[in-house]
């Protein structure tokens, strides 16, 4: 059954590992522009970055007696440094941040088993997975470069949970996101509460798509989801407020589905992580170290040029650039990925590293809106998506929602900022909102934000796997507004890429990067 349903999905094969023969005319599609560093006219090469690295070393001799020095001062001053005069609040302050700014130096991983890049919902969870897996086993860093999450795609998402798609991999993942949600506490502690709401999800569609979502839903069924198909005179029973003018079928998800808090299941990845061992350092890749490689042999790479990656040099919030070597690295910058991608010489060197990491960030605007006098939909209502792409949910206990929508690709915002356009909501969102629920034709917007997507812009799924030139270089990102509801299970895949060599529970190998360079694309049917 579960091979005939790959099969109905999508059939690519499984590109081995130094088998690629061509690359070129793979560029047919659109990939991640550049955002830094690059203006297209040319191909630059990352800076090196080692010189900054070695201005900050001491040379060995004065490095040893300082590192014994500090170690008796730290013996002395073991529970707080003494301020010269005892009696001067501020010398005091002055002496304990300094105290604990030579503790944290000296803490500083330089050397690691498996350097995380992104801290977010994704980088964290394969953080934990590592840890829980391995403990002591392996040496685990993450770089996140803002430890408050303020432009986090994690923290900005809507927070949903579905099997609702047509890929198998992604129901799978989805499944398992429903599983691990149930099991939270036993998963991330007792203390971890995700406030998850299982009201499900309800996916509407006129009659060109009915089919299409007739067919996903057997697909889902079949895999463990649990929904239900109501016609239009159904679903005007079941949900009163509906106008179903134009919608022909509906698939309602009756477990498994619904909402949670984004925010309380990275913190509970991120609390376990640290608990385990992972080391969370708060700064930015600015660029990896290279290092020649002559008996490796790659296509399109002359015979004893290949360069591989084993080092990551990091921007720490005082400007200090640092160094941290590696025996693998991941790259899970959300939006940004593309930008540590270009770092490596991915999209920027010859052969298999002249195909970009089509990530890029796109901005998404949430609406918080009421209705008036509380007319609309009730307590229990799905997270309702309309055959546009509009979709809407009830937001707490106080009678609010949330909705919004993808923008059409000529409508996409600047992302150079997350201010929010209020005009998309007049012009766009609320008319195909107070379409299908004509209570919203009275409604004020109480609040709104804006978040990045980790958009993939080859065909709007995870890319997940190992990078086909570097050997010890893994991706896990592109997930295109996906990407929460499947952190659990992709971070379970990458850890058991790293430990047990292959995909132990859900097979992921058609996510790989690999897709990209022979030019398949994985798209979803029918789903926003």
């Amino acid at each position: 059954m579960f091979q005939a349903l790959q099969r109905q999905t999508a059939k690519i094969g499984h590109l081995r590992r130094g088998r690629i023969q061509t690359f070129a005319a793979c560029h047919s599609r659109c990939f991640a522009s550049s955002i830094n560093g690059n203006d297209g006219k040319g191909k630059a090469e990352p800076a090196d970055l080692s010189h900054q690295v070695e201005a900050n070393k001491d040379n060995p001799i004065a490095r040893t007696m300082k590192l014994l020095g500090n170690d008796v001062q730290r013996m002395k001053n073991f529970i707080l440094p003494k301020g010269k005069d005892s009696g001067n609040l501020a010398g005091d302050a002055e002496s304990i941040e300094n105290y604990l700014e030579r503790y944290r130096k000296d803490d500083f991983q330089s050397h690691c088993d498996v350097l995380v890049i992104g801290g977010g919902g994704v980088g964290s969870s394969i953080a934990y997975w590592l840890k829980k897996r391995a403990r002591e086993g392996l040496n685990v860093v993450v770089v996140e470069k803002d430890s408050t999450y303020s432009q986090a795609s994690t923290c900005l998402s809507v927070g949903g949970l579905r099997q609702q798609f047509s890929i198998v991999e992604n129901i799978q993942m989805s499944l398992f996101g429903a599983d691990f949600m149930r099991n939270s506490k036993d998963y991330l502690g007792g203390e971890v509460d995700l406030n998850f709401t299982p009201h499900g999800y309800l996916l509407l569609a006129t009659e060109a798509g009915a089919e299409q979502l007739e067919q996903n839903s057997k697909v889902q069924n079949a895999l463990g989801a649990k929904n239900e198909l109501l016609t239009a005179s159904r679903l005007k029973q079941r949900f009163p407020w509906m106008n179903t003018e134009g919608i022909a079928l509906g698939c309602h998800g009756l477990e498994k589905e619904g909402w949670f808090d984004p925010w309380a299941l990275l913190s509970g990845f991120r609390k376990r992580a640290s608990e385990y061992g992972a080391h969370y350092v708060e700064a930015e890749v600015v660029g990896f170290g290279f290092r020649n490689q002559p008996d490796i042999l790659a296509e399109g790479i002359e015979e004893g040029s290949y360069e591989g990656i084993d080092r990551a040099f990091i921007k720490m919030k005082n400007g200090e650039v640092r160094e941290i070597k590696f025996a693998i690295a991941v790259i899970a910058a959300g939006a940004q990925s593309g930008t540590v991608a270009r770092l490596a010489r991915i999209g920027t060197g010859k052969g298999m590293l002249s195909i970009p990491l089509p990530v890029e960030p796109r901005k998404r605007f949430v609406y918080v809106f009421q209705c008036e006098n509380d007319q609309g939909p009730g307590i229990n209502t799905p997270l309702t998506i309309d055959p546009s792409g509009t979709y809407f949910r009830r937001d707490g206990l106080g009678g609010n929602y949330l909705g919004g929508k993808s923008p059409l690709p000529e409508q996409e915002p600047s992302v150079d900022n997350l201010e929010v356009d209020h005009g998309f909501f007049e012009q766009t969102v609320w008319p195909n909102l107070a379409h299908l629920v004509p209570s919203f034709e009275a409604i004020k917007v109480k609040n709104s934000w804006a978040g990045y997507y980790e958009f993939n812009t080859f065909d709007e799924n995870g890319i997940i796997g190992p990078h086909p030139y570097y050997n010890n270089l893994y991706i896990a990102t592109g997930f295109s507004g996906h990407g929460i509801q499947q952190t659990p299970a992709v971070g379970r895949a990458v850890s058991e890429m790293i430990i047990d060599g292959g995909f132990r529970t859900v097979d992921l190998t058609r996510f790989g990067f690999d897709r990209i360079i022979i030019d398949q694309p994985m798209y979803e049917a029918n789903i926003f």
